[in-house]
């Protein structure tokens, strides 16, 4: 599969397990976050109910999610009855024996230090909602103890929910059940290490400050068709296809296309676009900007 890019200020970079790709484009920016209470953009997914629809959450302050669209318009806001954010850093779309749901990911955590986390997941609520329920949750722990996570995304067909951790090097994934049994402690199956993303130089690894730090994933999606997934780090995405009889693990350890955006730094939210012709990017501060990849997959091509 070959990946063509049109997006503004996006560069192309070349690394270990990765292939070069050139724009012929500058970067699009499509607009900004109008609602200046989600000014921590945590997290950005594409409805399954509507057209140019997504949601988007803030990484803490009260259990809501954002309705918007592809330019960043403020088109609603719908609280999660009864749930916390503690540190929402991730949010996916799916489609589950014939409805819509999001899944919210409580999967923050960046001193290592709670037992379980949380996925709440709800059906995709109209934007003229302002409250809805919780469908089920999900709370789980890890198997090598407590991590810090900003990834999250859904495999519907195979019921499965994946997590990247963020700061171990390489990073992990892991997945676990998307309909456990209610009653079952969840423990996540660590199933790879993703020494294929570009991994932390030196220097890097000696910035406390934190501005070496874009090597870190801060966000995760899967194509709706499952032929491809991005991955997000502050400082670029990592695109990769999938084949039918791959799993996501075996696409996910495979060859990568790794670009970088430019200006743009401390990037932390990606979702494909509805159509999945493009993904958008954006960052958290207020008013931020929303950065479309327009991409054209040739899915005769390896």
């Amino acid at each position: 599969m070959r990946l063509f890019i049109c997006a503004p200020l996006l560069l192309a970079a070349c690394s270990a397990g990765g292939e070069d790709v050139s724009p012929t484009q500058p970067v699009q920016v499509v607009g900004n976050l109008e609602n200046e209470k989600l000014n921590e953009a945590s997290g950005l997914a594409q409805s399954n109910r509507e057209s140019d629809l997504y949601w988007a959450i803030n990484d803490d302050g009260p259990p809501v999610i954002h309705a918007l669209n592809s330019a960043g318009a403020n088109l609603g806001v719908v609280r999660i009855a009864a749930a916390k954010n503690r540190d929402w850093e991730d949010i996916a779309s799916f489609t589950y024996q014939g409805k819509a749901y999001l899944a919210v990911a409580d999967i923050g955590d960046n001193d290592a230090k709670h037992d379980n986390v949380t996925v709440y997941v709800v059906e995709e609520p109209a934007t003229s909602e302002t409250s809805i329920d919780i469908a089920w949750r999900i709370d789980y722990t890890y198997p090598n103890g407590a991590q810090d996570a900003e990834s999250l995304a859904v495999d519907a067909t195979g019921e499965e929910i994946y997590v990247l951790s963020k700061r171990t090097i390489p990073a992990v994934l892991y997945k676990f059940p998307l309909t456990p049994p209610a009653d079952e402690q969840v423990i996540a199956t660590q199933v790879a290490e993703l020494d294929n993303l570009p991994q932390p130089s030196r220097r890097e690894l000696r910035d406390a400050a934190g501005s070496g730090w874009g090597w870190q994933p801060t966000g995760m999606d899967f194509a709706a068709d499952g032929s491809s997934a991005l991955i997000l780090t502050y400082a670029g995405v990592n695109y990769f296809s999938r084949d039918e009889q791959q799993s996501w693990s075996e696409a996910l350890q495979g060859q990568a296309l790794h670009l970088k955006l430019g200006k743009f730094k401390n990037a932390e939210s990606i979702t494909y676009t509805t159509d999945g012709d493009a993904a958008l990017v954006t960052v958290e501060k207020k008013r931020a900007p929303v950065l479309q990849i327009d991409i054209a997959l040739q899915k005769d091509n390896t």
